[in-house]
């Protein structure tokens, strides 16, 4: 009997770590190799954008995107209880940038 082994990604929690736009991305892995916490695993299909397997091990400091040769390949998602929110003091209105 012939066996397989399949790496599946983990379903990314409320949010994805990053955001590969499969259009743009050329799969030279780059972005592999640099990701100091293994997040991102090479695509088994040649020139495929690569897998987000532990999308919520990322330490989201961006070295994917900066590393990246193709500008808009990859896009970094951060949690939203680290974005800045805004609070207008005329109107208090409550914003995010």
């Amino acid at each position: 009997m012939k066996y397989s082994a399949y790496a599946m990604p983990n379903l990314p929690t409320p949010g994805n770590c990053v955001t590969i736009n499969p259009d743009i991305c050329t799969g030279c892995c780059r972005c592999v190799e640099v990701c100091i916490m293994d997040v991102l695993i090479p695509n088994p299909e040649k020139k495929g954008p690569p897998i987000i397997l532990y999308p919520d091990e990322c330490y989201y400091d961006g070295c994917c995107v900066e590393e990246c040769r193709e500008s808009g390949a990859i896009t970094l998602n951060h949690p939203l209880m680290q974005r800045v929110r805004w609070k207008r003091k005329d109107t208090g209105e409550h914003f995010r940038v």
